[in-house]
């Protein structure tokens, strides 16, 4: 943005015609318009009374005009400065010692980027199907390297015990889980009753909790309860599957 668009955008920003500045600064209103069309240029008791005008300062007027941008501060970055000036000989060293914290953590990401190892997940050793204990988070799993198998997003893994959920997920697979929040017809993994279950989701508007097997031919592994039921119920996070549509909505 050149300088007389940024004069522009500032009287515009204060809302400001360009009549009111033009006798604010005691100059013609063709005058103004050339200053905002950079026609022309301000002489240097009238920019002085314009940097009063706009209620700015050279830095934000001209910042783009300089070939040494770095040096020139932003109107964050101005604000920042303030703050700090502000703060107490205490509260300045340490928002030094966090900057170096940042700046030094950032040193360490680019040195490492390239020697970078590969990301893990955990993989819960409870099997998710049904009539087994909750998984111990921080001790019940092992690591598996997220490798070009795994989806990017995965967060964790579970593998999956019986067919309820077949074809989609088969007996003895592993199903990759995030915490994306969960979406009618979402597959998540759940504790129902200490139980955990992989299961498709669905809540109606009266409240009731419909939890499906996507192997419709084990309806009767299906969960049904009500918010008055009494049970309890934990999401541990959404699979990652393209599921198919609900039963009788498709």
């Amino acid at each position: 943005m050149k300088f007389g668009e940024r004069i522009r955008a500032r009287r515009e920003e204060l809302g400001l015609s360009r009549a009111e500045l033009a006798r604010t600064l005691g100059v013609t209103l063709s005058a103004v318009s050339n200053y905002e069309k950079s026609i022309s240029f301000p002489k240097e008791e009238i920019i002085l009374r314009l940097f009063d005008c706009l209620q700015t300062d050279p830095n934000t007027l001209f910042q783009d005009s300089f070939r040494s941008g770095k040096t020139v501060l932003t109107q964050a970055e101005r604000s920042l400065l303030e703050h700090y000036r502000g703060l107490s000989p205490m509260g300045r060293e340490t928002v030094r010692s966090v900057v170096d914290a940042l700046c030094a953590y950032r040193d360490d990401l680019e040195e490492g980027r390239a020697e970078q190892s590969p990301r893990v997940i955990p993989l819960y050793r409870s099997p998710a199907a049904a009539g087994y204990a909750a998984p111990v988070f921080g001790e019940d799993f092992d690591y598996i390297q997220v490798t070009d198998g795994v989806p990017q997003a995965a967060e964790f893994a579970v593998r999956i015990q019986g067919d309820s959920m077949s074809p989609w997920i088969v007996d003895g697979s592993v199903a990759y889980v995030n915490h994306d929040p969960l979406k009618a017809g979402d597959v998540g993994i759940f504790c129902v009753d200490g139980d955990i279950l992989c299961k498709q989701y669905f809540k109606d508007p009266a409240g009731m909790v419909y939890l499906f097997s996507l192997n419709r031919a084990r309806a009767d592994a299906d969960v049904v309860f009500g918010p008055e039921s009494g049970r309890t119920l934990a999401c541990f996070g959404r699979v990652i599957l393209h599921a198919p549509p609900l039963p009788g909505k498709d």
